[in-house]
């Protein structure tokens, strides 16, 4: 059964269905935010079934912005997670930190077994995961907060190290023949959006960040098509986020710039734009499995004791995804799986 509110593993039988989806979803891993800024969800219910009823309820809280297709194969995994393990899901996400801790002290009021969130602004937000944890409600983190996990008190995290992406990022252009890099970041003060464009100049130190509205998709197209009129030496746009890379294919147009383009993450649009040529590559995270497992951690914590990790972050990424994989991955993309 599952309930969702958007902004506001065991008899044996049962425990071996969960834990067997659970491990084909680790397998995955060791095979392997975007954000932006508007306005939060409207509440809204849904029904499900599937794997029982354990009587668990879990929230899972993000900074979504509400239109960016990303988190909707966050959303995918957690609730296909919740099915999987008989659980209760809600969902809640708002993309103003001081709102999402909000979001975070309503779950902790509403006493559920367990919190998966994300720490996109971790000083507004490890405070109030903390007061979860101290009611004694199990918390682990994904998708964004790497580095700072530990420090908030979390089970464990699942996520793709974002300096490390970015870093590849920057030395697979520099490879390429790069001059100059464009690296954008859609929103202001996410730390994941920040280490992705670190990794980027750490690799080639000629890389000049360009801060966008991600909010607003014409303003990105305006500010990225401004700054290649005006100056013709750069030759790669990074973008951080799939939209902004569709953006950034209008202000090449616009611009007559030749650059190319690589962006983090994906949705179909993309995907097919990675096909078509029009987008070189982009680094995928898979956003599914942060949301299947950070769902099923806290299921398999409540239910056994278990805890991913051995002290580590659970990664999930990063991987490339290029003409050479594209028509792999691409299905997959549009099943909102991968």
């Amino acid at each position: 059964m599952i309930r969702s509110a958007k902004g506001s593993a065991l008899g044996r039988s049962r425990k071996g269905l969960a834990l067997a989806a659970f491990a084909a979803a680790a397998a995955l891993t060791l095979s392997a935010c975007s954000g932006g800024g508007a306005q939060p969800k409207p509440e809204a219910s849904g029904g499900g079934g599937g794997g029982g009823n354990s009587g668990y309820t879990f929230a899972m809280i993000t900074h979504e912005t509400p239109g960016d297709t990303f988190w909707d194969r966050i959303r995918a995994g957690a609730e296909q997670a919740a099915k999987d393990t008989g659980s209760t899901l809600k969902y809640s996400a708002d993309p103003d930190a001081t709102k999402q801790a909000v979001l975070i002290q309503n779950a902790i009021d509403s006493k559920v077994d367990g919190i998966a969130t994300t720490l996109v602004t971790p000083d507004a937000l490890i405070p109030t995961v903390k007061k979860a944890i101290a009611a004694g409600i199990p918390v682990d983190s994904f998708n964004s907060g790497f580095a700072y996990w530990q420090q908030a008190g979390a089970l464990t995290h699942f996520s793709s190290d974002e300096f490390l992406a970015g870093q590849q990022a920057g030395k697979r252009v520099k490879d390429a023949g790069a001059t100059k890099i464009l690296c954008t970041i859609q929103q202001t003060g996410s730390v994941a959006l920040e280490d992705r464009c670190k990794g980027v100049k750490d690799s080639f130190a000629n890389t000049e960040n360009l801060q966008v509205n991600g909010a607003d998709d014409s303003a990105v197209t305006s500010a990225i098509q401004a700054k290649l009129s005006e100056d013709k030496s750069i030759n790669w746009v990074i973008t951080l986020g799939a939209p902004q890379a569709l953006d950034t294919i209008k202000a090449l147009e616009g611009s007559g710039s030749k650059a190319k383009i690589g962006t983090f993450d994906t949705n179909p649009d993309l995907a097919q734009a990675v096909k078509d040529g029009k987008v070189q590559w982009y680094i995928d995270q898979q956003p599914y499995l942060q949301g299947y497992m950070a769902i099923t951690q806290l299921y398999l914590y409540k239910k056994n004791g278990n805890i991913l990790g051995g002290g580590k972050a659970v990664l999930t990424g990063p991987s490339f995804v290029d003409s050479s994989n594209i028509d792999a991955t691409l299905p997959f993309v549009k099943n909102n799986t991968r």
